[in-house]
């Protein structure tokens, strides 16, 4: 029961994504990936297209082949469109086997992401290698995590050979929605802390995908939504190979002049935030806590100005716990496509290891009007919600409509907190009446067990000898039964009206004698 209400009561989008249980496969294999979605810079031949790169399948001549022998020049790719932005931690390959008849593969592969389909950008390591080894034969499946894993929308595979080869691949991808949506944030460059007697710490963000323009990040994502927690002590790391420091951002106070961090956040659409959690070192031994306050502003649209309402939050300073942990800091379900916060700092150093958000996507309101067109969609109402206007058309020109939006989201959301609310109460109810039933159904047999038998004869006489009285006691007759066979006890229903407990007649005879009872 609790798991269910864990459930049902999740929020509208699910953050603090983990890479080690994020590693579901897309839909190569299975063909949740679409054959429009996969294409290809070339192909051998139409039966080795893009659709045929499908990991454990055989159709068509059994992979995606390049056009011709592969030179180590040429940028030959296989691109998958995954419709909307994933996680992505894990890649597989085969090569073509075409039951025995194909020996082809690719010995390795770099990766190209775009989370736009506009800006493409090449996956690294984190130690800065591009390349991924692949497959040694052409039936085999290799599999290799990613790390750090992409955040994307497209996807292109590009086979690497370093002499002329022809080159085929299968591939399926495994990861798991961002359901973030976030697509980019900026902040102040991370910086590097230098203390006698311990090691240098690196706190700059080494997996920014994005520019680095005069001290400043913008326009990517990397350390901040990679999944991975920094340790309270944060000179250890959980990744091998690399230096201490490693899993945080931080910035020192003296460094920044206005006292504190300002970031920026970029999501997909516009959306309705419930919170947002920032994961902070606190170790105050090495002069490092977490933000004292934080300060955030929204815009509905990325050219729009900062709204001049903000979200403001002060934290509870510890001094006693050196653990790192989450902040919550809540955004009052405010409506934007964009955030900008201002974390002010509480003492020397302020690290984050990780930011994530809860929030709904939602159409945001607005107070200008905007042309229909042929791709417009209105959505079908519940016939208690059609007497509300949900789109007004005005004509203000022979040749121009303008369409306002009228829908109130909060309504929808109390409606549907409504039925959730509904189907637990009456689960619950439904719950505690099969509990009733089954004690009730305990309770009666156990009854029936103790109950005594009764003898069913015709007539049974008690005499009871004494120096003065005989008492004779005559039960109502009982039916001959039908079959001789039937055995002369029965069980015998303790609500039934002939039914005498022996025990109260026995308490209603006499006392006798102990000469009586002798004789």
């Amino acid at each position: 029961m609790l798991f269910f209400l864990l459930l049902v009561f999740q929020g509208d989008a699910l953050a603090q994504i983990d890479p080690a249980h994020c590693r579901y496969p897309l839909g190569m294999e299975d063909g949740r990936i679409k054959d429009d979605d996969i294409t290809a810079s070339s192909q051998w031949y139409d039966t080795t297209g893009p659709q045929y790169a499908r990991m454990n399948r055989e159709e068509g001549d059994g992979a995606w082949c390049p056009a011709g022998p592969l030179e180590p020049t040429d940028v030959q790719f296989l691109q998958l469109d995954l419709r909307q932005l994933t996680f992505l931690t894990v890649i597989g390959t085969q090569g073509r086997h075409a039951h025995g008849a194909g020996n082809e593969f690719a010995r390795m592969y770099r990766l190209d992401y775009s989370r736009d389909g506009v800006v493409w950008i090449s996956w690294k390591n984190r130690l800065g290698i591009k390349v991924i080894e692949a497959n040694e034969n052409a039936y085999a499946s290799v599999i290799k995590d990613l790390h750090p894993p992409i955040i994307t929308r497209y996807l292109r595979l590009i086979p690497v050979t370093k002499v002329p080869a022809t080159v085929c691949m299968r591939v399926e991808l495994y990861g798991c929605l961002w359901h973030d949506g976030l697509t980019a944030y900026s902040s102040p460059e991370g910086q590097m802390m230098t203390a006698p007697g311990y090691p240098i710490a690196h706190l700059n963000d080494s997996t920014y995908d994005g520019y680095h323009k005069r001290r400043k990040l913008s326009e990517g994502l990397g350390q901040l939504t990679d999944g991975v927690i920094g340790q309270d002590d944060f000179l250890l790391t959980r990744q091998y190979h690399v230096w201490p420091g490693y899993d945080y951002v931080g910035w020192r106070n003296e460094s920044l002049g206005p006292g504190f961090v300002e970031m920026e956040f970029v999501f997909d659409r516009p959306r309705n935030f419930t919170s947002m959690k920032v994961h902070c070192n606190n170790m105050f031994t090495r002069g490092v806590k977490i933000f004292s306050a934080v300060s955030c502003s929204f815009k509905p649209r990325l050219v729009a100005d900062w709204e001049p309402q903000t979200v403001e939050f002060r934290t509870v300073l510890d001094d006693r716990n050196p653990s790192a942990r989450y902040v919550t800091v809540p955004l009052n379900r405010r409506a934007a496509k964009a955030l900008q916060c201002r974390f002010f700092f509480a003492d020397t150093w302020m690290m984050f290891s990780e930011i994530a958000f809860q929030s709904g996507k939602r159409q945001i309101l607005s107070n200008q009007y905007s042309l229909p067109t042929a791709d417009t969609v209105i959505p079908n109402l519940l016939p208690s919600l059609m007497t509300t206007s949900f789109l007004k058309v005005e004509n203000s020109t022979p040749t121009q409509r303008m369409v306002t939006t009228q829908a109130n989201t909060d309504t929808s959301d109390d409606v549907n907190t409504s039925i959730l609310i509904g189907c637990l109460v009456t689960i619950i109810l439904l719950l505690v009446v099969i509990i009733f039933l089954i004690l009730w159904c305990q309770y009666v047999c156990k009854v029936l067990e103790k109950a005594p038998r009764r003898i069913l004869e015709e007539e049974v006489t008690v005499r009871l000898s004494s120096s003065s009285d005989t008492i004779i006691l005559n039960t109502p007759s009982v039916p001959p039964r039908v079959s001789q066979m039937d055995p002369p006890y029965e069980r015998v229903f303790l609500l039934d009206p002939q039914y005498q407990d022996p025990s109260m007649l026995r308490s209603k005879l006499p006392e006798l004698s102990e000469g009586t009872r002798t004789s």
